[in-house]
């Protein structure tokens, strides 16, 4: 029986039907990606989150030898609800020089080209190997990442470069910035509103507590990046949810709001925002709080970290970003997070590359420009070419 082939059109069109929207199981594509593998006699292994509903994949395809290449993408996209789209999200709506889709762009189009090209891969007889790593919930704060690294490790693979597949229209990214999450709930005490001195109002307390963030913030506008390569070129405060109270006539007795950072690679989380944070709320907030009840409390939790990505020392793995992209520019840097940070700190040299525009993704509509498809595929054919001359 002939083994499956797939357009890298028809790969992306078979991906994108999966709806692996967060807060979904990703399994069926593991489980499809992970047959079409082992029809082209590719083993393949998982890590399984904690509810056994989610797994990374990590494969490779090539000799059993020291380095390789990883190429790493996440499975999971972001929800649909709530968005206009002219066609199925989950199916692949060719037009005007553009496939529509979710998760055309960010990202499955990057991992579509490859699966695509594997016998392309298997039949260049590869003298360094190239490694699939597939992971889970990237979008919710890179919570598969850290388990795919692990295995990476455990198996002694010492890659000579990782590549996120990430939209970046195909140019080669050194520099991130962080994301670090975090929600601070306060916690009053109920009154009725014709007696609010008697009472904690844990909304007005956390809106103090808003306002400092907000001076905060245009604080952290003035550390701009030295080098001016970021977009915006500072580290970056907003709140963006905020909950609390049970009715105009009661004095709250709960508030929680949810915020996030984004730090130029060497900013420090601690000194430049909880540390201020937390004096501020020490000698402005809590005492206030506690001059009506002991019991009332504000605290900050810490949701998501996710470290930047900086230059490497070494360029070696840019250098071959370079190569393999055709773009002999200087690198770039991206406002948005990826699980690159993640695979650095490992001590893995890791640059970001990957088909599609970040501006086009998260959106209704979102889409994939098909002469980015081919860019990708280029890419690959010179990562065939590379390891097979090695």
């Amino acid at each position: 029986m002939p083994v499956p082939t797939y357009t890298p059109l028809e790969m992306i069109d078979r991906l994108v039907s999966f709806d692996t929207t967060s807060r979904e199981s990703n399994l069926e594509l593991i489980d499809f990606v992970s047959a079409y593998l082992s029809e082209y006699g590719v083993e393949s292994q998982r890590v399984y989150d904690d509810s056994g509903t989610k797994a990374n994949l990590f494969a490779t395809i090539g000799p059993d030898t020291e380095g390789g290449i990883v190429l790493s993408a996440h499975t999971d996209v972001v929800p649909v609800d709530g968005q206009e789209w002219d066609s199925d999200p989950f199916s692949v709506t060719m037009k005007r020089g553009r496939l529509y889709g979710r998760g055309t762009s960010d990202m499955k189009s990057f991992p579509a080209l490859f699966l695509s090209m594997l016998p392309q891969f298997l039949a260049a007889d590869l003298h360094i190997p190239v490694h699939l790593a597939l992971s889970y919930d990237e979008e919710v704060g890179c919570l598969g990442a850290p388990q795919l690294i692990a295995l990476i490790k455990s198996l002694g693979i010492s890659p000579s470069a990782v590549i996120i597949g990430e939209p970046t229209e195909m140019k080669v990214i050194n520099r991130h910035k962080g994301v670090f999450r975090f929600s601070t709930t306060a916690n009053g005490l109920e009154a009725h509103s014709a007696y609010p001195d008697r009472g904690v109002s844990a909304i007005f307390h956390a809106a103090d507590t808003i306002h400092f963030l907000n001076d905060l913030s245009k604080d952290l506008r003035t550390r701009a990046d030295g080098i001016g390569s970021f977009d915006p070129p500072y580290h970056t405060l907003q709140v963006g949810t905020l909950s609390g109270g049970t009715a105009a006539n009661i004095v709250p007795r709960k508030c929680t709001f949810g915020w996030e950072v984004r730090l130029i690679p060497g900013g420090d989380i601690h000194t430049l925002v909880l540390a201020p944070l937390e004096h501020y709320l020490d000698e402005e907030v809590r005492p206030l709080m506690h001059k009506i009840s002991s019991h009332a409390s504000i605290r900050t939790e810490t949701v998501v970290q996710i470290p930047g990505l900086g230059p490497e020392e070494i360029p070696d793995a840019e250098n071959l970003g370079r190569e393999l992209s055709g773009d002999n520019g200087p690198a770039g840097a991206i406002s948005f997070g990826t699980e690159a940070g993640l695979f650095q700190r490992a001590g893995f040299a890791t640059f970001v590359c990957g088909p599609g525009s970040i501006l086009q993704a998260h959106k209704p509509n979102e889409y994939i420009e098909i002469d980015q498809i081919e860019t990708c595929k280029q890419f690959m054919e010179r990562l065939i070419n590379r390891l097979r001359r090695a």
